[in-house]
């Protein structure tokens, strides 16, 4: 059982030690996950099994810009900033294997901030299946995490953006714009706003903190070959469909009906002050779902059924030639779907 730290670390090889202890790991020349030598050597060493390749991804998480560490539970950001990595890694199809951590902090954030961290951390290795590798440590004036992530999957079955063609069945996973619910709540508040802590609204607050990743079901995709394209909903809807489209140049004719959006409880109402928020923007904008956004040919549709968590599944359009996402509402009204979605450099009001 680790030791709660009481008192900040005095040095980087006691954090070192700390951080290897606290978080599933792959230490000295441990076999396993595709390595022969993991955390106590210079670099880490290993390669694929035979007839495998490799999935990597990296991701940045920030305070101040994807989380703020004055109001955010510890915990959530160690959970996240792991979780939300490794959802790329479910996007193509890869079963998560290790990760690499890179972890700046204040000298005061090395007591039981970090521990909350690595607790956070751990909890989402383990429900990944990702184990840590190696990584690095430094001071800094702001927390700054960046989680290099390594997956397995045998060779050609990857899925990516561009196999969508015209006439293939666009899914999604999950209920959108919950996260973009919980992060309102969040911003109200980080801002000082009077709101009874309820079970309610830590429900609410959960897939903003502690977003669910669907590794099964991406994997089971594509080892099954059922779908031609797919990417996870990490900016929105409405920007992560464009990038899909754009990378198979294709358009794309979408169901508003079908849309699975959040449902805004009355709790949330009140937390909000009234404010109104429309359920479909935040399912088409919101981001950081971290659900599958897949396409699938006719002829696979019937396999479909046969997925993991296929009651959460939704059919929501349609893939069409040309370019472009069309909407169609229930009435008939028809209107253009542009990226409404998260963009660290778009310029904003």
């Amino acid at each position: 059982m680790l030791t709660p730290l009481l008192t900040p670390l005095l040095n980087e090889d006691q954090l070192i030690e700390h951080i290897a202890k606290a978080l599933p790991s792959i230490r000295g020349a441990s076999a396993g996950a595709g390595l022969r030598i993991g955390i106590g050597h210079d670099a880490a060493l290993g390669a694929p099994r035979p007839g495998y390749e490799w999935a990597l991804h990296s991701d940045a998480f920030l305070d101040g810009i994807h989380f703020h560490a004055a109001t955010y539970p510890p915990d959530s950001v160690g959970f996240k900033s792991l979780a939300r990595a490794t959802s790329d890694l479910a996007a193509v199809g890869a079963s998560p294997r290790f990760f690499l951590l890179t972890l700046a902090l204040p000298a005061g954030r090395t007591g039981d901030w970090l521990d909350g961290f690595l607790r956070g951390m751990a909890r989402a290795s383990r429900a990944c299946g990702i184990r840590l590798a190696g990584g690095d440590t430094s001071k800094t004036n702001k927390i700054s995490i960046s989680i290099t992530v390594v997956g397995e999957i045998r060779r050609g079955l990857a899925l990516t953006r561009s196999g969508a063609r015209s006439g293939h069945r666009i899914y999604v996973s999950g209920r959108l714009g919950r996260a973009a619910l919980g992060l309102e709540l969040m911003n109200r508040l980080r801002r000082g706003a009077k709101a009874k802590r309820t079970a309610e609204l830590a429900r609410l607050l959960k897939p903003h903190l502690y977003p669910s990743i669907r590794v099964e079901l991406g994997s089971w995709l594509a080892e099954n070959r059922v779908a031609s394209a797919m990417m996870d909903l990490s900016d929105g809807l409405s920007t992560d469909l464009n990038r899909l489209c754009k990378a198979s140049r294709v358009g794309a004719r979408l169901d508003a009906a079908e849309v699975p959006c959040v449902k805004i409880p009355a709790a949330a109402s009140r937390a909000l002050r009234g404010r109104r928020l429309d359920p479909l923007r935040l399912a088409l904008d919101g981001g950081e779902d971290y659900e599958l956004l897949f396409t699938v040919p006719p002829q696979n549709l019937k396999r479909l059924q046969d997925a993991p968590g296929f009651e959460e599944l939704a059919a929501i359009g349609e893939v069409e030639r040309g370019e472009g996402i069309t909407v169609v509402e229930t009435d008939g009204r028809e209107w253009s779907l542009k990226p409404g979605g998260w963009d660290p450099f778009a310029v904003r009001p």
